[in-house]
């Protein structure tokens, strides 16, 4: 295939030149070949992200303020084809949709509402709705910030040979866009209408973190179709959409703003710069807990930590370590991370079985364990996890009979992480405090997932240059290729620290109903002041030391 220019576009100084003239070219050869453009309608049918990225154009009012034109071609990038290609797949599987979560500024409306006419084009009968908190954000005759503003654009300055008979004059009036070719159609409704105006092949929601009485359209919309897509950046942990967030089974699309090239190191810088911490972590650090009191770590400070170690220019050395959080078979995951020295540099997460087989969970496991070369791992010995030192005994002992003589015996030793259990060192004053240990903790949960807070706060306080003397292994880094990256960044900025009844630290890791953070246990046991009460399993050390 040959390199197209859009390959060759530079997101932060964009030149459209070459683009227009491939578009140019393109059209014209179209134009002399009647079936080459029958073809192209079929390609488009079934590649919606081509047309738009062939032919879409896009507006911002904001752009000649950088020295760009308002009007450009809409050229997308990787993670909004990614976009295109989830959304689709929803409304193909008729699943019941998805949820869309992002940073603000991403253009995500006009990526579905260019997605939309695109459906609506090349494909017969399909009637897609568009709703908002309030009406006029819906539409409203010449605001460049109402949807249907988008969608009017986006078919206006189409080539005539794919409006399909398309006239604004006839085809957009309030509130709707109609594909006479197609029998299609666009609608939509804003505020407590959303949801009544009859059934839609594909409902997206905007701004659905916003809505003032999201019970009533959330019922409405159940009766409408079966692709009902919410887009929105957060507002809190207390609402609708965080709660589908929250819920299992629901396929959710992130769209973080490093996701866009066009946000480079400067922009982040200027736009923390102009606003405070809570702000930029609800916004564009998609964070739900951001302006929720008592967050423990928060997202400014797991924002700082990703690849610290890079930003500072430190080679990770020392060992390498694993740590198993066993979930149930209901909605939590059970997960395991890895770390080297002070980087974190991969989770996984994977749902228990239906009988709450823990030896499957163990045999997971230790594969995880054997792929990063780790001799063994800790494991969270509270509740179901207790039964993982037996698992592991058996788990062993299979591995030693299926070792050929004279091979290498893969045994993993397994060490229990009691959060429920007393706080280490009980004498030792807590820093910043009068208090000891003993009487500052509730327990050793607590006194993890506090250690764990300095440490991000560290390195923090580092990265932003407000401490030059510092011991980097006092801080934490966490890999950008850490796998599930998003999602555990959300996770560690979501328990809240509450006083207990004897007014003791004591950790609260799933407020407002919030699932528990288990990817980010596996951090805080990694990161604890000591692997909890150590109880080595003897059966399992005698296998080791036999290798």
């Amino acid at each position: 295939m040959s390199a197209r220019p859009e390959d060759a576009l530079d997101w932060l100084r964009p030149d459209y030149e070459a683009i227009y003239r491939a578009r140019a070219d393109r059209l014209a050869k179209l134009r002399s070949d009647p079936e080459l453009l029958t073809l192209s309608k079929l390609h488009y049918a079934d590649n919606p992200a081509d047309f738009i990225n062939d032919w879409g154009m896009t507006h911002d009012p904001r752009a000649p303020e950088r020295g760009l034109p308002s009007l450009m071609p809409f050229v997308l990038f990787p993670r909004q084809r990614a976009w295109i290609d989830w959304a689709v797949q929803r409304w193909r599987a008729g699943d019941g949709g998805g949820l869309c979560d992002k940073s603000r500024d991403m253009g995500i409306t006009w990526l579905a509402m260019a997605l939309s006419c695109t459906l609506c084009l090349f494909h017969r009968g399909v009637t897609i709705g568009f709703g908002s908190r309030k009406e006029e954000l819906v539409d409203k005759v010449g605001d460049p910030h109402s949807i249907f503003f988008k969608g009017r654009t986006f078919m206006k300055h189409l080539p005539a040979e794919y409006r399909n008979g398309y006239d604004e004059r006839r085809h957009a009036p309030h509130m709707r866009i109609l594909f006479p070719a197609t029998d299609s159609a666009i609608t939509g409704e804003g505020g407590d209408n959303i949801g009544r105006g009859g059934r839609a092949s594909i409902y997206f929601v905007d701004e659905a973190a916003f809505l003032e009485r999201p019970k009533m359209i959330d019922a409405s919309l159940s009766a409408t179709t079966n692709c009902r897509i919410d887009m929105s950046s957060v507002n809190g942990s207390a609402n609708s959409f965080a709660e589908r967030r929250r819920k299992a089974g629901t396929s959710v699309f992130t769209f973080h703003y490093r996701d866009d090239p066009r946000k480079d190191a400067e922009w982040v810088r200027k736009k923390k710069a102009s606003l405070d911490d809570v702000v930029f972590a609800s916004e564009y650090d998609i964070n739900y807990s951001a302006s929720v009191e008592g967050i423990i770590i928060p997202a400014a400070w797991v924002e700082a930590a990703i690849d610290a170690h890079v930003k500072l220019g430190i080679k990770p050395t020392g060992a390498k370590r694993g740590a198993l959080d066993v979930a149930d078979a209901g909605v939590d995951k059970n997960a395991f991370g890895v770390q080297h020295g002070i980087v974190f540099q991969h989770v996984e997460s994977w749902r228990g079985t239906a009988d709450l087989d823990i030896y499957h969970t163990v045999q997971r496991a230790f594969m995880v364990a054997d792929t990063f070369g780790l001799e063994g791992f800790k494991y969270d010995a509270d509740g179901l996890g207790a039964s993982v030192r037996g698992d592991a005994r058996k788990v062993n002992e299979d591995r030693e009979a299926a070792t050929p003589r004279g091979g290498a015996v893969r045994t993993k030793l397994v060490e229990p992480y009691r959060g429920s259990g007393g706080v280490f060192m009980p004498e030792q004053l807590v820093p910043g405090t009068e208090r000891t240990a003993q009487d500052y903790f509730e327990n050793f949960k607590a006194q993890a997932w506090h250690t764990t807070k300095e440490k991000f706060k560290l390195t923090y306080r580092v990265i932003n240059g407000m401490v030059k003397d510092y011991n980097p292994s006092d801080i934490i880094s966490i890999a950008s290729t850490c796998p599930e990256l998003d999602q555990l960044k959300l996770e560690l900025s979501q328990p809240t620290w509450v006083p207990s009844k004897t007014g003791k630290w004591m950790v609260e890791k799933a407020p407002d109903g919030t699932l528990s953070p288990n990817l980010a246990d596996t951090v805080v046991m990694l990161n604890a002041p000591m692997a909890g009460p150590i109880v080595i399993n003897a059966d399992a050390l005698a296998l080791f030391a036999r290798r």
